[in-house]
């Protein structure tokens, strides 16, 4: 076995000359922490329902809150963030005291709607959807796009994170902040406007799908129209897609209703009850259109095969029209030199007329029987 022997070192000065020149860079190089600054919109302090004026890191903002409280004033923060990694997320849960277990949820999103108890922060997940306009279901390749919001709720802070370009929060912030008697009633009345403002959309985005509804049913059953049932499944799917997103929060807000409902002020109680009411009557209408959207997907096939049904009875009559003149025709084209009537001088008008009263005769029954 031989044995190993240090290298000199003038020759690890010209190895390491060797690997300066040639852009020698490590086969795995150290990934550099991105700032929280990078994926925070916005961090604010507020107190007695006021924002208190100032720019405010996850940091500063926890660190004049325990300056604000330890002077007993009622003031908590409000952080948000947009799609933040690993690194970000872990130093504002430090910061926070939030549990790994929600942490992990909210850094890589795809969660399904649900409400969580870690300690004494609330975690709730909630689905955004966006309608996508278009001029018809047959002409567009999506309807619904969803995103994610997490919101962390603490007896002084609200951490709230995003995923997706349209489930921006800056409009319930700013509506909160001329309100100020709802955010005194502190970090709940923010989880509260975020719920509102979620659950409306649902409805907002439920009536939209009706009219894509109501009018595929109409092209369905409409007398002579195509049926597409390639759009039927498209709506088909947004509409599962939706009611993935939107069904599950019932039983979130249900439970913020009943099982957690004195963890947080009587007032905000009595807001929750009309944001679960809207969820319920959101939930329904999504079930009712996928109800709707099954039967019209039977109906559609049932209609394509009627529809294949009169195509061969249509060509089954022409067919059968089509056969006793040829019929005729082969008999009298056989190279016979005697056949009767073939002498005859009226023969052939006669034959040809013949032809003509089979024909007219069997599209009249045909017609009657309404195969033509």
């Amino acid at each position: 076995m031989s044995q190993f022997r240090p290298m000199s070192p003038q020759r690890l000065a010209r190895e390491m000359l060797a690997r300066e020149m040639l852009g020698h860079q490590p086969s795995h190089p150290s990934k550099v922490p991105v700032p929280v600054a990078r994926a925070t919109v916005d961090c604010a302090v507020y107190v007695d329902g006021k924002r208190l004026p100032g720019r405010f890191t996850h940091e500063s903002g926890v660190a004049k809150l325990r300056e604000l409280r330890a002077e007993g004033r009622s003031a908590f923060v409000w952080i948000g963030l947009h799609e933040p990694d690993e690194h970000q997320m872990q130093s504002v849960a430090d910061a926070f005291g939030l549990h790994a277990l929600a942490v992990e949820d909210a850094v890589h999103a795809y969660q399904r709607p649900k409400l969580e108890l870690y300690d004494n922060t609330m975690f709730l997940v909630l689905k955004t959807v966006v309608y996508i306009p278009h001029q018809s279901v047959e002409q567009a390749h999506e309807i619904v796009e969803t995103g994610e919001i997490m919101v962390f709720v603490g007896i002084d802070f609200v951490v709230t994170v995003r995923h997706g370009e349209h489930s921006g929060l800056a409009a319930i912030r700013r509506q909160l902040e001329q309100d100020q008697n709802q955010l005194r009633l502190g970090p709940f009345a923010v989880m509260h406007a975020i719920a509102d403002h979620v659950v409306d959309n649902y409805l907002d985005v439920t009536a939209l799908m009706e009219v894509d509804v109501d009018k595929i049913e109409e092209d369905t059953f409409s007398p002579g129209s195509k049926t597409d049932i390639a759009a039927i499944y498209l709506l088909k799917r947004e509409v599962v897609e939706l009611r993935r997103a939107v069904t599950p929060l019932t039983d979130a807000l249900e439970k913020l209703q009943n099982e957690y409902r004195d963890l947080y002020p009587k007032e905000v109680r009595r807001y929750m009850r009309d944001v679960l009411d809207h969820q319920l009557h959101a939930a329904e209408q999504i079930a009712s259109y996928d109800e709707q959207l099954t039967s019209l997907v039977q109906a559609a096939l049932a209609k394509v095969g009627m529809q294949q049904n009169a195509d061969m009875r249509k060509i089954s009559a022409w067919v059968a029209i089509a056969a006793v003149p040829t019929m005729i025709a082969g008999i009298y084209g056989m190279n016979f030199e005697f056949m009767p009537e073939l002498s005859h001088p009226m023969a052939y008008p006669m034959v040809l007329l013949g032809m003509l009263l089979v024909c007219l005769t069997l599209h009249r029954i045909f017609r009657h029987n309404h195969w033509l």
